[in-house]
């Protein structure tokens, strides 16, 4: 949806998971909804395939930091990371 090096607006960034969930939802609503027009439609599909960008890198950090690469005897596998 989106390229991966785009850089995010500032209130993106600054989302939580949860808000930048909630207002991508709102948008995909509203997009399909059909009752929006076509400049608005772009502006809205934009944002909403910078929100599904910073939504799926938050994922990716939460899942980085609580599993671990293990690399044994029977390959590599990934299990929970020791925190504490």
């Amino acid at each position: 949806m989106a390229d991966t090096h785009t850089t995010l607006p500032d209130d993106i960034a600054g989302m939580t998971f949860e808000q930048a969930l909630a207002e991508l939802e709102t948008v995909v609503r509203r997009l399909e909804g059909g009752d929006v027009g076509l400049e608005d439609s772009i502006e809205m599909y934009t944002r909403g395939a910078q929100l599904k960008q910073h939504c799926a890198a938050k994922l990716a950090d939460a899942q980085a930091r609580i599993e671990k690469v293990v690399v044994g005897a029977d390959g590599i596998s990934a299990q929970p990371a020791d925190i504490g």
